[in-house]
């Protein structure tokens, strides 16, 4: 890796770090074989010399704390079919079960969504209390349908929200997507998930860690490109996995202390013990050394007194 500003044959991991672009395009083929099949496989293509690579980024829920979703489904109505879709006769006993199947047919088509490469499932927010199951719509849609589409919001890990709900924390360790670049640093891949979950936090109070199997975490700076840096930690994430952190709240765990996290407290207890042994033993030998150094300090004065 280069430390210096990236010519044409290097690609940028930080603003002070580069990487060969040889280097990076061999670790992507190995990236997309382990993905092969899948939608995680990711595209590249240079454009005016600059290699930029595109696809779906996993980033797994790490907080702590509750976040709160945007309240707009006030503003979003739904409106009830025309007459035309009800049916002329129903039979007294089936109008409150035909109503409901009306409705939520009408709520797939109205507020349903699909994406093709995401595999995130999708449950929009309910007006009421009661969970109900909705059918999907076809996949066939307008142009213009499906962008109105997509700036609904998606859910996380098929969660139902409603008033109640609109203040929640993830499950730790579940995992959703973004579709990003490799020119996208980390505050704007932060800000593209926040914005996908109508999330009213601001991107200053998160953090994108690296956190590997063993324990060691390491925080993405607002300079990396957290793609960049996917695929040069591997494409498994029973490895490395990329979470989504308070930033108040989480802090790095070096490689040297994650190699401790995994023992029992026992074993740890006595790793502690054997410290304070070394740290006592040191403090007596700098006191020792001091001391002895005090008192030849103190002699070579007396000894200039009396030569005077």
């Amino acid at each position: 890796m280069k430390e210096d500003c990236p010519p044409s044959s290097h690609v940028p991991i930080s603003d002070s770090k580069s990487i060969l672009k040889s280097e990076l395009l061999s670790l992507l083929k190995t990236y997309n074989c382990y993905h092969e099949g899948r939608s995680f496989q990711l595209r590249h293509q240079e454009e005016e010399g600059v290699l930029i690579i595109e696809g779906l980024l996993n980033i797994a829920w790490g907080l702590r704390r509750p976040i709160r979703l945007q309240m707009q489904d006030d503003r979003e109505r739904v409106h009830l079919p025309s007459a035309s879709w009800m049916p002329e006769r129903p039979v007294p006993g089936e109008v409150g079960r035909a109503r409901v199947s009306m409705v939520a047919s009408h709520l797939s088509s109205t507020l349903g969504y699909t994406q093709e490469d995401e595999e995130v499932p999708q449950l929009m927010r309910t007006k009421s209390d009661a969970s109900c199951m909705i059918q999907r719509r076809p996949k066939s849609r307008a142009p213009s349908e499906a962008q109105r589409l997509r700036r609904h919001r998606f859910s996380i890990n098929g969660h139902f929200y409603n008033h109640k709900t609109s203040v929640f924390t993830p499950a730790y360790g579940s995992v959703t997507n973004v579709r990003v670049n490799s020119t996208m640093t980390t505050q704007q891949v932060l800000t593209l998930l926040l914005n996908k979950f109508r999330v009213e936090d601001g991107p200053s109070e998160f953090a994108l860690y690296i956190v590997h199997e063993s324990g060691e975490q390491i925080k993405l700076k607002d300079c990396e490109y957290p793609l960049i840096s996917r695929i040069l930690h591997g494409p498994c994430e029973k490895i490395v996995k990329i979470f989504l952190m308070e930033a108040d709240l989480s802090e790095e765990v070096p490689h040297d202390v994650a190699q401790y996290i995994k023992f029992e407290m026992p074993v740890l207890d006595s790793f502690v013990e054997k410290l304070k042994e070394e740290e006592e033993r040191e403090i007596i030998k700098l006191t020792m050394k001091f001391q002895a150094l005090r008192l030849t300090m103190l002699q070579r004065l007396e000894q200039l007194v009396e030569a005077k």
